[in-house]
């Protein structure tokens, strides 16, 4: 069997199984502990202004998705926000873009001595994105799927005037079992076709990434976003991996039945979420291409960045509303 690029994360028939998210705080208005304190009996934090650091890279899809969700509720002055680098080396993430190569706020050089501070014992795959205690430099929770729900539920407090509802009471059952297939089939499944060892693992990830796909742009033929006229969580999940398909997945990660802009509604639809306030000044297309292309030698082995697509059409007028 081929080499697996996370062997950690390969089951035996050569497919790709994601690990479990290691830390699982929440922060909450809900919390018994005192401001200042730390989590609670059952793991919650206490809410409060400017105490919370997000950790996010550019190139990743699942802390992308947190990035644009603090913004379009307006949480930039209340969560502050660290970057990594893109290219991540044996040591994993790096905050080599920051003066001296350390995070300004946590005074470390890599996101793994945060986990470390946290887990001692932590073996497992560092990840974006991370909700870091600037008190004390724990890692208050990695749970991506959790953290932008939180963002939009327990943060309501310091929500700007005007900000969107992305998780409406009304809506959640059926947005819930949208986002699960959503994660299953798109979200994760093109990393189930760029990380599979076999072929028939690649197959089956590849089978099921693209009737999602069709299903999402029947879906999207009849109405402007995934859940009617308004933009929600869901449709932040499905972008941020339609935003990286051409530049990395199409090729990098062997997902070639066709190219998104080969998409006519998903294409549309993608446009229409780029251009709108909060999405599209997010992306980073020379980080997201550098990431994928010059950190996973097993597939890429020669680490070269492929210099296309043609981005330009993602400004072009999109026709839906």
């Amino acid at each position: 069997m081929a080499r697996a690029q996370f062997s950690a994360e390969t089951a035996g028939g050569g497919a790709f199984v994601r690990q479990p998210n290691r830390f699982t705080g929440r922060v909450t208005p809900h919390s018994t502990s005192p401001e200042g304190g730390g989590p609670d009996d059952q793991g919650r934090w206490p809410l409060e202004a400017g105490r919370y650091r997000l950790i996010w890279c550019r190139a990743c899809p699942w802390a992308h998705r947190a990035r644009i969700v603090r913004g379009l509720l307006g949480l930039d002055e209340v969560i502050s926000l660290g970057t990594v680098d893109p290219i991540r080396d044996e040591r994993g993430w790096r905050f080599s873009l920051d003066q001296d190569g350390f995070d300004p706020v946590l005074g470390i050089g890599f996101l793994s001595e945060a986990y470390l501070a946290t887990d001692a014992d932590f073996t497992g795959r560092v990840t974006v994105p991370a909700l870091v205690d600037t008190l004390t430099g724990r890692v208050v929770t990695n749970d991506y799927p959790q953290l932008t729900l939180d963002f939009s539920t327990e943060w309501r407090r310091f929500h700007k005037p005007g900000a969107p509802d992305l998780y409406p009471v009304e809506l959640r059952p059926e947005m819930d079992a949208l986002m699960a297939e959503i994660h299953r089939d798109v979200n994760n499944g093109v990393y189930r076709c760029g990380f599979a060892t076999s072929q028939e693992a690649y197959d089956e990830a590849y089978t099921a990434l693209f009737a999602r796909l069709d299903a999402l742009s029947e879906r999207l033929s009849g109405q402007r976003y995934l859940m009617g006229e308004r933009i929600t969580e869901a449709d932040v999940r499905l972008f941020t991996t339609l935003v990286r398909f051409d530049v990395a997945y199409h090729g990098h990660f062997k997902c070639n039945r066709q190219k998104l802009t080969e998409m006519p509604v998903l294409w549309a639809y993608a446009r229409d979420l780029f251009q709108t306030p909060g999405f599209g000044e997010t992306v980073d297309f020379d980080h997201i291409k550098r990431h994928y292309y010059a950190t996973h030698e097993m597939i890429n082995p020669t680490r070269i960045v492929p210099l296309g697509p043609d981005l330009s059409g993602w400004t072009t007028p999109h026709g839906r509303g």
